[in-house]
């Protein structure tokens, strides 16, 4: 794999959206669930100097909450089920949230992170 790849990038949106390598748009962004992978296996884009920070949480706590808190007072104003029903449906349809929330918004940042500072990342 060649640092000197040339080719045509793909735009912002759709390499953060498919959760793709910022420069070929073809390599897998994360390694596993969460974590950035340190290089493109396709291009060999270095992307260990990535750093999404804690940047997605706040927005991630807010939106969330939102969502969360307001389908569940929904639920309960429209069908009244047993409280059981809602500490067992809400915590999985929360941790699915968070994870799907937390994948887009990190490799948005990733991405963007790599179209605003080249030269960080030694491109």
């Amino acid at each position: 794999m060649s640092d000197s790849w040339q080719g045509e990038e793909p735009s912002v949106a759709r390499a953060a959206l498919t959760c793709r390598c910022p420069r070929c748009g073809r390599g897998r962004l994360f390694e596993g669930l969460l974590a950035i992978r340190p290089a493109c296996d396709v291009c060999g884009l270095d992307l260990s100097g990535v750093d999404t920070g804690d940047g997605f949480a706040v927005p991630i706590l807010i939106v969330l909450g939102a969502i969360v808190v307001g389908a569940a007072f929904w639920v309960d104003m429209r069908y009244r089920p047993p409280l059981w029903v809602h500490a067992v449906v809400w915590p999985p349809v929360t941790v699915v949230l968070v994870i799907v929330m937390t994948r887009a918004i990190k490799s948005f940042l990733a991405v963007q992170q790599y179209h605003t500072r080249r030269d960080e990342m030694g491109v």
